[in-house]
């Protein structure tokens, strides 16, 4: 039976990677499928790994039809055996219910990509939907880590290396940006929680105030 198939983790642990794995493996055994994201950090209609591999995709737009879409793409005479949907948290819950549609309706697989909660620990809209929707959800296991070494499980926003918790839910960046551009850093709960990133660690560390001082 036809499913849809959520995808989660934290930024960092290979969700794009797997979506071109996937396609990579239905592409050979001549399987057409169909790629959607949005707001990919290589630009616009990509679908693009840390690793560095990317591939052509449809970027989904505002208010776009994705049920209507795909039904308009098969009337032409094309195929699309699945689906993959990147960055799948930044769709708005309609669409989701939309590939649900698809998969119900058309019988075609849908796998889903994308991190579950923001920069705060709230839920994406889109996020929350899959998790409702979802015929299974996978949390994938290969862990992002906080720079303590214990496992990843929150995304920060950061500006300067310092971490913000107010702000748009949706502002596109990535992980190792300079220092003047809003960038995004993978933590425990506990470094999350106390607002500890990398570099605020890193000046903590240095500070005289966490030295030991020899008094006369």
């Amino acid at each position: 039976m036809p499913e849809l198939v959520f995808f989660s983790g934290t930024m960092d642990c290979g969700k794009s990677t797997l979506a071109l794995q996937i396609e990579h493996n239905r592409s050979a055994r001549g399987l057409q499928g169909m790629i959607l994201t949005r707001d990919d950090r290589a630009g616009e209609g990509k679908l693009s790994s840390r690793l560095g591999l990317v591939t052509d995709a449809v970027e989904v737009e505002d208010g776009m039809d994705l049920y209507t879409f795909l039904v308009d793409h098969l009337s032409q005479g094309r195929r699309a055996d699945y689906v993959i949907a990147d960055e799948a948290q930044f769709l708005a819950p309609e669409q989701i219910d939309q590939l649900a549609r698809v998969v119900d309706d058309l019988e075609v697989d849908v796998y889903a990509f994308g991190i579950t909660t923001d920069f705060r620990s709230k839920l994406f809209p889109g996020s929350q939907r899959l998790v409702e929707l979802a015929d299974r959800v996978e949390v994938l296991q290969v862990e992002a880590l906080c720079w303590c070494g214990a496992r990843a499980t929150h995304n920060a926003r950061t500006v300067g290396g310092a971490m913000v918790v107010e702000g748009a839910q949706v502002v596109v960046g990535d992980v190792n940006q300079s220092a003047d551009e809003v960038g995004y850093e993978v933590l425990c709960r506990r470094h999350h929680r106390r607002r500890m990133t990398a570099a605020s660690a890193r000046a903590a560390a240095l500070s005289p105030d966490v030295l030991p001082v020899q008094s006369d």
